[in-house]
C-alpha cells in the first residue's frame, strides 16, 4: 500500500506547481519518492519470481524523475504531478515491452506493453501478430485478460485510420494493426492505492499481462 501523506503531496503539488513551492516541500517530496520506491521494489520482489525478465531489478533505477521536460512544451510547470516507474526487462529505457505502474490521484492505473516503439520494433510486432494471430488473440481475448482489462487501449493518439501498408485491408487482426502502441491498463481509483492490498492487486495485473509481455518481446527480439 501506499501512504496517504503521499497522494496528499502529490494533490498539493498539482496546485503549487512551482520551484519556490517545491523546495520548501521537499522534505514531503522525499518522504513520498521513498514510499513509492519501497512499494515499486516489493512488487518487482513478488512478480519478479513470475517473470525473471524484472527479477533483482531496483525500483530506483525504474523509477522516472519528477521534473519535466519543458523544453518543447507550452505547459512550462517544472514538476510532473505524478508517481511512475516502468519495470521492463533492461530497464525502463529498454525497447521491450514490459510493465508500468502509475500513481497521480484521481489518475492511477497499473498496465504495461509497449509504448510508441521505433519504426524497426513496430514492423516486428505488426509482422507477429500478423503470423500469429490466433495466438495473439488467445491472450488479449482471454477470459482473464478481458475480465480484468477490456482490451488494449486503442485510442485514437495511438491508432491509424486505416490498416498499415503490406496488409490485407480486411485483416481480421486489423484493428490491432492499426495500433502504434500495445498497451493495456486498469484504473486505479484513490481508495485502492492506500489499501492493504494493492500490491496484490498490482503483482496480478502484471501476471494477467505477462503472456502478452512475452508475445511482443519475442518478436522484438527475434
Amino acid at each position: 500500500m501506499l501512504q496517504a501523506s503521499t497522494l496528499k503531496f502529490l494533490r498539493d503539488l498539482k496546485k503549487n506547481n512551482n520551484r519556490p513551492w517545491f523546495e520548501a516541500h521537499r522534505p514531503q517530496y522525499e518522504a513520498a519518492r521513498a514510499d513509492f520506491e519501497a512499494f515499486i521494489q516489493q512488487v518487482i520482489d513478488k512478480h519478479g519470481l513470475k517473470d525473471a525478465g524484472i527479477a533483482g531489478q531496483k525500483a530506483r533505477q525504474d523509477m522516472f524523475r519528477i521534473n519535466r521536460d519543458v523544453r518543447f512544451s507550452k505547459d512550462k510547470s517544472p514538476y510532473k504531478t505524478n508517481l511512475g516507474a516502468s519495470m521492463n526487462p533492461g530497464g525502463k529505457k529498454s525497447v521491450l515491452a514490459g510493465y508500468y505502474f502509475h500513481c497521480e490521484p484521481g489518475a492511477s492505473f497499473t498496465g504495461g506493453g509497449i509504448w510508441l516503439p521505433m519504426p524497426p520494433e513496430l514492423k516486428k510486432v505488426r509482422q507477429e501478430i500478423d503470423y500469429c494471430f490466433d495466438e495473439f488473440r488467445g491472450i488479449v481475448q482471454s477470459r482473464k485478460f478481458k475480465a480484468f482489462y477490456g482490451d488494449l487501449y486503442k485510442g485514437e493518439d495511438i491508432s491509424l485510420s486505416k490498416v498499415p501498408q503490406g496488409f490485407e485491408k480486411d485483416h481480421p487482426a486489423g484493428e490491432y494493426l492499426k495500433l502504434k502502441s500495445f498497451i493495456a491498463m486498469k484504473p486505479l481509483p484513490d481508495e485502492e492505492l492506500t489499501s492493504q492490498g494493492l500490491i496484490k492487486l498490482v503483482t496480478r495485473s502484471f501476471e494477467i499481462l505477462q503472456p502478452l509481455v512475452a508475445f511482443i518481446n519475442r518478436a522484438v527480439a527475434g
